[in-house]
């Protein structure tokens, strides 16, 4: 069974994966390769809410959480990172990973600078990739989570729905504020799976 985070970018990823680590899980924030998927207990970000119909066919029984962010306050902030990587993005000749391009694209297409630089495009993306998320799981409401990180009662939400035993409740971090983008690359744990691990397939993704 594996947890996938099916928010998009900019709703709490990080902040969720953070809280995950120290819950004890294995935990990918992106993850480009087969390998980095099957040894994580948790993928988050790219490529999960591009893939994750793919991803719930691969492995049965497990767990999604759609993070769920008000959409006044996602807008500003996913247009920020978006501009910030269409060249990047668009860059045929290199610049990200060609998965993360693929699902930018996907998610969010047109991907060009006039709608990038709508709103009411970029809020069409958002409430269309909720809709089809909603539709892929309606006889399933067991096996997804919709959460606001935001919200006081998510935490206690999170630990009811993996069945988590604990100590106590562990707050959800404040992560990425703003513009930052690299609070994930700053955490140290053993727990961390690399988003480009090596395996059998060396760094295929399937």
């Amino acid at each position: 069974m594996k947890i996938f985070i099916i928010g998009l970018p900019r709703t709490g990823t990080t902040s969720l994966c953070a809280t995950l680590l120290e819950y004890g899980f294995k935990v990918a924030h992106t993850a480009y390769t087969k390998a980095a998927i099957e040894q994580a207990d948790v993928i988050a970000d790219t490529p999960v809410y591009c893939d994750y119909i793919f991803l719930d066919q691969q492995f049965p029984g497990s767990k999604f959480i759609y993070l769920d962010r008000k959409i006044e306050n996602w807008l500003p902030s996913i247009q920020n990172l978006l501009r910030r990587m269409i060249k990047n993005i668009n860059n045929d000749h290199g610049g990200f990973n060609v998965i993360l391009k693929r699902c930018y694209k996907t998610v969010f297409a047109p991907f060009d600078h006039e709608h990038i630089n709508n709103l009411q495009h970029l809020s069409e993306c958002y409430k269309q990739h909720k809709n089809d998320m909603s539709d892929h799981f309606a006889a399933r409401s067991k096996d997804l989570l919709f959460i606001d990180i935001a919200n006081p009662t998510a935490p206690q939400q999170l630990v009811n729905f993996l069945a988590i035993k604990s100590a106590s409740i562990k707050p959800f971090p404040h992560l990425n504020k703003g513009q930052s983008i690299i609070a994930w690359n700053k955490i140290k744990s053993p727990l961390k799976i690399s988003a480009n691990l090596s395996g059998d397939d060396d760094r295929k993704y399937y």
